[in-house]
């Protein structure tokens, strides 16, 4: 929202926002750019009725500012609708869309164009090191942009991707997610097909081949349709696999590929972006210089530091398919070392006992495991919420040590009191965690000094 404030304002408009709590870096990004930003929310903020007002999915009904738009008959619209209406229409749209790896692929994808001289427009979920910024829009033809699966705004409850006029559609893959909005994976699949029926004639569906939940999905003759994978069904097949611990190798019939990720996912991702980009034009050798002096995503993988021989590593997984992944392409990387994987159940969906099962499986390769109170479960029924107990039996049963603790001072106090040096810490949350990881640093380096 922060970044379309920005972009508004360059294309000549005078533009205002609220929010109820405004900080840093969106504060004084806001402030470098002349956006005038005020501090809650009331309906004297509209008092100058503006031409158009923007309301974010995390607005619902009761809110005044929401409230006086409506009664005032202000022209309104989300910010996909902006996007859609000021920056992509017109362009050659590229979205990446799927319950996992969207960040790290549009990423990537944008990586390529940008170091290839396409100059795109980019609207990522993330912080690319790269790109040192989630959001820039240009001149260029090209926008690349994350598709989000998730609601658009309370008067608008379709996916956001809907909005973003596909030319290429990438789908990475199709799991139950957002418990919140979605009744079970049949209503996902249905997002996703009104995604598919929005590409053109003359764009293309690449899609995730390896994946029962999309299968069904993929019949369409209204574009044409290419398949990813490892499967030999797919158009695009990713050959002879070489998982290290600082780089993954794979194959295409005519060309050898490596990139400084982790894992099969990550084979996967860039997969995925090879397809595409070769779709649009790019040429073998100038993906892999891409790929050569790509530097990832901050919260992905990310290592934040070592102290005491400790190495803390953030993770934004939130799905214990992306928790599972993320901790087998880590066992790759410290080969042989001691892991321990701490989790901060937050999300809508992990909260909830959907994936009571599941989230025990996720720990595998993980030697031990810390979980954070679960956040909210009073606002649960208690048959819909997590059992943290069973939880925890079912991760011991699996000969691991698993501790389930109140807050991130006491995961701290208990990891520093167990963690010897040569081992690893992987945070895993999508939120701020309570300043975990410089918590753990500094308290690592303490327990060194003594």
């Amino acid at each position: 929202m922060a970044s379309a404030a920005a972009a508004m304002k360059e294309k000549g408009f005078h533009v205002t926002g609220s929010d109820q709590n405004v900080y840093p870096p969106m504060s004084t990004f806001l402030a470098e750019k002349k956006v005038e930003v005020m501090s809650g929310y009331a309906e004297s903020n509209l008092a100058h009725k503006p031409d158009l007002v923007v309301i974010g999915n995390a607005i619902s009904r009761g809110n005044p500012e929401a409230e006086v738009a409506l009664e005032k008959k202000l022209r309104y619209c989300s910010l996909p609708e902006l996007l859609k209406e000021f920056f992509i229409r017109g362009k050659r749209s590229l979205v990446v869309t799927g319950t996992h790896g969207k960040t790290t692929t549009t990423s990537l994808l944008t990586w390529v164009f940008e170091h290839n001289g396409y100059n795109p427009s980019y609207l990522i979920g993330g912080i690319p090191n790269n790109l040192g910024q989630g959001a820039k829009f240009t001149d260029s033809e090209w926008f690349i942009i994350e598709g989000d699966e998730y609601d658009t705004a309370f008067f608008d409850k379709r996916s956001k991707f809907v909005h973003y006029l596909p030319e290429v559609a990438i789908i990475n893959n199709l799991e139950f997610d957002h418990a919140d909005i979605f009744e079970n994976l049949g209503t996902i699949q249905t997002a996703f097909k009104r995604f598919i029926n929005l590409v053109p004639r003359n764009g293309q569906l690449i899609a995730n081949g390896d994946d029962p939940n999309l299968a069904p999905l993929l019949n369409v003759t209204h574009c044409p349709v290419k398949r990813f994978g490892f499967g030999e069904e797919n158009a695009w097949r990713a050959m002879n696999l070489n998982l290290a611990p600082t780089v993954s190798e794979f194959e295409i019939p005519s060309f050898k590929f490596r990139i400084g990720l982790l894992g099969e996912l990550n084979v996967r991702n860039a997969l995925a972006v090879v397809a595409c980009a070769k779709h649009c034009g790019l040429k073998n050798h100038e993906i892999q210089s891409a790929f050569d002096t790509f530097k990832g995503i901050k919260r992905r993988m990310e290592v934040r530091g070592v102290s005491g021989g400790v190495t803390v590593v953030d993770d934004f997984g939130h799905h214990p398919t992306a928790i599972r992944e993320t901790l087998k392409a880590l066992r790759i990387k410290f080969k042989g070392q001691k892991i321990w994987a701490i989790f901060e159940p937050r999300t809508n969906t992990t909260r909830r006992n959907v994936f009571q099962t599941e989230l025990a499986d996720s720990f595998a390769d993980a030697d031990a495991v810390v979980v954070s109170q679960i956040a909210r479960l009073e606002l649960l029924k208690p048959e819909e919420r997590l059992d943290p107990e069973r939880l925890m039996q079912e991760i011991k049963s699996k000969g691991k040590t698993a501790e389930y603790l109140l807050d991130a001072d006491a995961i701290v106090e208990h990891v520093c009191k167990h963690a010897q040096g040569g081992e690893v810490i992987c945070v895993f949350s999508n939120g701020g965690f309570g300043g975990i990881h410089n918590k753990l640093l500094d308290r690592l380096a303490k327990v060194a000094r003594r």
